[in-house]
């Protein structure tokens, strides 16, 4: 399929939200036009006002529930691709199917609405995650070819009562699958293909100021959590907990290169940098200067923690890119929390 150059129009959906930000600006960075859909007036002049430098080449539309039938079939008249990252993010959902609706129907509905409306459009890249990719296996090692076939059956076992996790690896997993079967399914009536990008954890910088906890991300509030002094101060088990993480810059800079490599038609992509304990960023932020305003915890005490691996060498090789180490990660996260007074 025809590759996407600069200066052609991208819509990104769900342009408000952290990693969508930053896939907005790197994509204007490189010279593209780009239109955001938003669910309000407000969050969209926010975004202008945040991109107001690239003159006319960003502007917004409103969509304010993806999950509704038609809900994209205006937004995708006129651009030449998508970017497609607005899906529910958070471990906190009491109802899975608050969760697992909107991610599905909101990637379908797109689709949709592109084969109908948008025939110009070349490549959808999608959001996906490494929550569509872990499960459980021996030893903890995964590629693209690996699927979260664990998650669904959690939900579809406990519904409420599965934790947080699984609930939100069910919304990727059965979304992500969702968007290969439709592109099987109607591989005669498109002309576009699809890219799966999927992120471990993502922290980095804030794109632009925010002025209070309430607006910035649940994984960066996970960050500030375990990076903040506290009493009682969390315990070695809590600084313990192990996961793998990626730089919200490096997971915009493969959304943007996505559009343009013929090589990544559809494929996924594991897009991490490292496993970590939060122990470990701990240690990391210390071996790197002065910070009397975050605890040192258990020093050394992640060091030996078992953790999964989510191999990055696909993306890396596809596209050319080598990923942030993770303490170039943890600095300028915090650095960003605490210029916003966080």
């Amino acid at each position: 399929m025809p590759v996407v150059a600069p200066p052609a129009k991208v819509l990104v959906t769900g342009a408000s939200g952290y990693i969508a930000a930053w896939v907005c600006k790197t994509l204007l960075d490189k010279g593209y036009s780009v239109v955001g859909t938003v669910r309000s007036d407000s969050k969209g002049e926010k975004l202008k006002e945040l991109f107001k430098s690239y003159d006319d080449k960003f502007s917004y539309v409103i969509v304010e529930d993806i999950s509704k039938d038609g809900a994209f079939d205006k937004a995708v008249v006129g651009v030449d691709a998508i970017q497609h990252t607005a899906s529910p993010v958070t471990f906190g959902a009491d109802d899975p199917q608050d969760l697992i609706v909107p991610a599905v129907k909101g990637t379908t509905g797109i689709l949709e609405s592109i084969k109908t409306y948008a025939l110009v459009v070349k490549r959808v890249v999608l959001t996906s995650s490494v929550a569509s990719i872990s499960h459980e296996k021996t030893p903890p090692v995964y590629d693209e070819l690996d699927w979260n076939v664990d998650a669904p059956k959690v939900v579809e076992k406990l519904g409420r009562n599965a934790p947080g996790r699984f609930k939100y690896g069910a919304s990727k997993v059965v979304a992500e699958r969702a968007a290969w079967e439709y592109m099987d399914k109607n591989k005669d009536l498109i002309n576009f293909d699809l890219v799966a990008v999927n992120p471990s954890f993502v922290w980095g910088p804030l794109v632009g100021p925010v002025k209070s906890e309430r607006e910035i991300n649940e994984t960066l509030g996970f960050f500030r959590t375990h990076t903040t002094i506290k009493d009682p101060a969390l315990t070695r088990e809590q600084l313990n907990a192990p996961g793998s993480c990626v730089d919200v810059r490096d997971v915009a800079l493969v959304h943007t290169l996505a559009l343009t490599s013929p090589e990544a038609a559809g494929e996924r992509f594991i897009v991490n940098s490292s496993s970590y304990t939060y122990q470990d960023i701990l240690d990391l932020i210390h071996e790197h200067g002065d910070h009397p305003d975050v605890p040192k915890g258990f020093p050394g005490a992640g060091k030996d923690v078992p953790r999964r691996k989510f191999l990055n060498a696909k993306a890396e090789k596809t596209f050319g890119i080598k990923f942030r180490p993770l303490q170039e990660v943890a600095i300028d996260t915090l650095t960003s929390l605490r210029e916003n007074g966080l």
